[in-house]
């Protein structure tokens, strides 16, 4: 080694520069053999604000139904019809109406008209009325004369329009007169009266009691 001046200086040996470039470099220490396992997420540090800090709660699951029937829209309630004569009772006016119904299907009907001398029909005086009688068929009028026993005789009728007995054969009759129609038969016979509505007004008793009554 060189002291100074340029002399070396005995027992000290100048180390050669090239020991720099042929020296190995310090060991680094090797890793080891064992795998590590990666921290778990429990191990590694969380933020306050993490989402690994509180797990937030699960959305609620979709429940499912009916949606609710839409309320009925509002309406005006309507009074309650009544016919024209709601005034009467029910029973008159349920007759009136059956009355009704029987007038104009014996006004388009046929019937029989039993006749007694000269040709003329059988008639009864009964309360002020007189009355013609007249029958539906046959049988009917074999039942008056069965409830008359007057079976064993023979009755001669003759066929007429309802109709013509109330229009024309109660107007003729001269005094207050209406039609009987089978009569002796239980449950099936119906008087038509000498009133407004089912005979002319000139023979209908009620419209002379009118009459008077205005005057």
């Amino acid at each position: 080694m060189v002291g100074n001046g340029g002399e070396e200086t005995a027992g000290q040996p100048r180390p050669s520069r090239l020991r720099d470039y042929l020296d190995p470099p310090p060991a680094v220490p090797a890793p080891s053999s064992a795998a590590q396992e990666p921290p778990s997420a429990e191990a590694l540090p969380t933020a306050p604000d993490s989402p690994l800090a509180t797990p937030e709660p699960p959305l609620p699951a979709p429940e499912f139904g009916t949606a609710p029937a839409p309320a009925p829209a509002e309406t005006a309630e309507l009074p309650p019809w009544q016919p024209d004569n709601a005034s009467e009772p029910v029973e008159i006016a349920r007759r009136r109406s059956e009355l009704a119904a029987l007038l104009g299907e014996f006004r388009r009907t046929p019937v029989l008209l039993p006749l007694v001398e000269d040709d003329a029909p059988l008639v009864a005086d009964l309360g002020g009325i007189r009355w013609i009688y007249a029958f539906s068929n046959e049988e009917a009028l074999a039942r008056f004369a069965v409830a008359r026993g007057e079976a064993r005789r023979e009755w001669p009728y003759r066929k007429v329009f309802g109709a013509r007995l109330l229009d024309v054969g109660t107007v003729v009759a001269g005094v207050p007169c209406g039609v009987a129609l089978d009569v002796g038969s239980e449950g099936e016979g119906v008087l038509f009266p000498p009133v407004a509505g089912i005979v002319p007004d000139e023979a209908a008793v009620d419209t002379e009691m009118d009459g008077e009554e205005r005057r």
